[in-house]
């Protein structure tokens, strides 16, 4: 697990929220690097890992569970996956 700074993804402009968004970005090559919840179900883990591997871009473990996450991101709901776009 990594102990980035949340404030790094809390502050970016650029960020998708969500394992959708971030698929579709993914795949227009839009994306630097990709942050998941320790909390996601291992189905989502590996279509995000497989799509990260495939583009080549970072996949990092948070310390933080989707709830958390989901606040950092300054949503009501919680988020599995956030991507900060390059």
């Amino acid at each position: 697990m990594a102990d980035i700074d949340l404030n790094l993804i809390k502050n970016s402009k650029n960020k998708l929220i969500g394992l959708k968004q971030t698929l579709r970005a993914l795949q227009q090559d839009l994306v630097k690097t990709v942050y998941y919840a320790n909390d996601i179900e291992d189905h989502v883990l590996r279509k995000i890992s497989e799509a990260c591997s495939e583009k080549q871009v970072p996949l990092t473990a948070l310390d933080y569970g989707r709830e958390e996450l989901g606040k950092v991101c300054q949503i009501e709901v919680g988020a599995a996956v956030v991507a900060l776009l390059k």
